[in-house]
């Protein structure tokens, strides 16, 4: 692993365990699962990740010699947490083909990434009139019943396959 690569992962080891201190300690989340989701997407699926604030993706990959843009969102799930959690603002505008969900423990480890093609995730955006689908946030569960399983701790098959785009 070269050198500014360990000392990414020994940052991001320490960020951890300070956000499970701060949680145990205020009940309140650090706000650092974005940035914990999204290197741990590119680590387990092998994407790069765009600039920081880069508008409309956050990684690309290539399927089948075309580049891929990937919005990134990420989720810890607290024990005992409500079932029906939602995702932050989807960007509808921007130029992205597909979500990746990463769902991580109360440890902020990785336990699953799912994606959802854009058309699959825009439909389900406008298919109700729910206050917080219109804002663009999507329920955890939604976006694994229109997703499909990318990465598993148990199934590491999944690593670094990129899944083309369904029709």
């Amino acid at each position: 692993m070269a050198g500014q690569e360990r000392e990414l992962v020994d940052i991001l080891r320490d960020v951890k365990q300070l956000a499970q201190e701060y949680y145990r300690v205020t009940g309140r989340p650090l706000g650092v699962t974005g940035e914990v989701g999204e290197f741990e997407a590119a680590e387990k699926l092998g994407i790069k990740l765009t600039t920081v604030r880069h508008a409309g993706y956050d990684a690309v990959e290539t399927v089948e010699g075309s580049p891929r843009k990937l919005q990134i969102k990420s989720r810890c799930l607290q024990p005992g947490a409500k079932k029906s959690q939602r995702l932050g603002k989807i960007n509808r505008d921007g130029e992205w083909n597909a979500i990746l969900m990463v769902l991580l423990d109360a440890n902020f480890e990785p336990t699953a990434i799912y994606e959802a093609d854009r058309d699959h995730v825009l439909a389900a955006l406008s298919a109700s009139e729910s206050k917080a689908l219109k804002r663009g946030q999507l329920g955890v569960s939604k976006l694994k019943a229109i997703g499909r399983l990318r990465w598993s701790p148990s199934n590491e098959r999944h690593r670094k396959q990129p899944v083309p785009e369904s029709d």
